[in-house]
């Protein structure tokens, strides 16, 4: 089990550079997945469109808490990525800013839902169903989910899980291995 070091309470500079380096990679990320985001909107499927790619939006925080094992980077590296979005002229502009922070909260919940002590595998599927719920509050409000039925936010619900867990969980879990075999986290 990896644990949190309580007694580090400074970012040091390599773990700015990695939140740095984070942001960039997912901001460029999530600029181009919107273009995914926006041809299953032109489908049939639109209803089912933010769901089925939210994943992928979600990816900046739980990596950023599985590389540094921090209390709150899942939140801060989840921002950085969206101001990233954002800067690239993003459709949704400064609401990238704020999707972010909801989703980097719902991340964070994850990691403190094991006290902090676990950043593998347990951490993530913690991290995604929080992510899962959280988001899906948000969008309930925001997106007007409280207008469909409870079958189709039911199917929405899961649709959300399965797209997080998959890339905020399982690819993120990869990530982070590839990451620590290649002996960057050592510097």
């Amino acid at each position: 089990m990896q644990t949190v070091d309580h007694n580090q309470h400074h970012f040091s500079l390599r773990d700015v550079i990695f939140l740095a380096i984070i942001a960039i990679f997912f901001g460029l990320i999530y600029q181009g997945w919107s273009y995914i985001y926006y041809l299953l909107a032109a489908t049939p499927l639109k209803p089912f469109a933010n769901d089925l790619t939210l994943g992928v939006w979600v990816m900046a925080g739980p990596l950023a808490g599985v590389l540094l094992k921090r209390p709150g980077v899942s939140t801060i590296g989840e921002v950085l990525a969206s101001a990233v979005e954002m800067l690239l002229f993003s459709s949704w502009g400064a609401a990238d800013l704020l999707s972010g922070f909801v989703q980097g909260i719902g991340s964070d919940l994850g990691f403190a839902t094991t006290g902090y002590r676990n950043w593998s595998k347990l951490g993530l599927f913690w991290s995604t169903l929080w992510s899962t719920i959280i988001t899906f509050i948000w969008d309930w409000f925001k997106s007007g989910y409280s207008k469909y039925s409870l079958a189709m936010n039911c199917s929405l619900f899961v649709i959300r899980f399965i797209s997080i867990g998959f890339f905020a969980g399982i690819l993120v879990y990869w990530i982070a291995r590839l990451v620590r075999r290649s002996g960057l986290m050592k510097l």
